[in-house]
């Protein structure tokens, strides 16, 4: 199996898969975070144009760093992304960290996160385990259910010597286009050799409630969600009277939602109240461009 997994191919092309910079692999990781990657393209390269170290980032305001992640949604990432470029250049000297438990303390940075950049910007030999590499563990490699310790040590144990960044960045592929929460078995590299194929696939899918394996998001219409990107967007061109608020997020007869929605998104640091209106959160820039 081992052998077999060292000859997937990487197929998919992404501006971030031609770069080792640290800092642009970083933020293509946090814009990927809870969204496809070909949706993420946009807006990492208008990040990345826009700041193009952690200096730059660190130095910008708030509403500097949400308005170039405008689009792409759970606008929490673009503030922890700023955050952690602000401890990157305070703890670090402006370099992101080569290693794990640095890069663990950095705002956003989990588990996947601080692995990804291990492995795509410093070419480290460790596994990484997202929903895509989570389905194939579980189901090609194990057959099993896997918790989250388990995985890691199995995706560890998997990777040649050297190979690290195209070991991590075939599995992501062969995830997304074949490994998919509906198997789609044929073409597979791993077919052949897949514990849960060749055992027939009458067991229970091994994939579902593995670690690193997402659940099927809500419905996004009408959400809590839609609501914080509209009321988000609307700010980012200008303060957004409370009053409006209802009708910005198109809840006009809902007032119960439009006040959770916006007091959520004052909770967490994005927006602010003042006399009456919300406007994005203040952020003093703790370093000089």
């Amino acid at each position: 199996m081992r052998r077999r997994l060292g000859a997937l191919p990487v197929v998919r092309e992404f501006p971030w898969r031609a770069t080792r910079d640290p800092w642009r692999v970083l933020v293509a990781e946090v814009c990927c975070q809870q969204t496809q990657a070909h949706r993420a393209v946009e807006a990492y390269e208008r990040v990345c144009g826009r700041f193009d170290s952690p200096a730059a980032c660190a130095a910008a305001t708030l509403a500097e760093v949400l308005d170039a992640w405008r689009g792409l949604g759970y606008y929490r990432r673009a503030k922890a992304l700023h955050e952690a470029a602000r401890q990157i250049v305070e703890r670090h000297g402006g370099r992101v960290p080569d290693d794990l438990d640095s890069l663990l303390a950095l705002p956003g940075i989990g588990p996947y996160t601080a692995r990804a950049v291990l492995a795509f910007a410093f070419e480290r030999d460790v596994g990484i385990v997202d929903t895509n590499v989570g389905r194939v563990l579980s189901r090609a490699i194990a057959n099993r259910r896997l918790g989250r310790l388990d995985a890691q040590r199995l995706a560890n144990s998997l990777v040649e010597p050297g190979r690290g960044w195209t070991h991590n960045q075939a599995l992501l592929d062969l995830g997304a286009a074949h490994c998919t929460s509906v198997p789609r078995c044929a073409g597979c590299a791993l077919r052949p050799c897949c514990k849960w194929r060749r055992g027939g696939s009458v067991t229970a899918d091994p994939a579902t409630d593995s670690a690193g394996v997402s659940r099927r998001q809500a419905r996004f219409a009408g959400s809590d969600r839609e609501g914080r990107g509209r009321l988000l967007a609307a700010v980012l061109d200008g303060p957004v009277r409370l009053s409006d608020v209802a009708s910005v997020i198109g809840c006009q007869d809902d007032l119960l939602r439009a006040t959770r929605v916006a007091a959520t998104l004052c909770n967490e640091g994005l927006l602010q109240r003042r006399a009456g209106v919300l406007a994005v959160a203040s952020s003093s820039a703790s370093t000089e461009r």
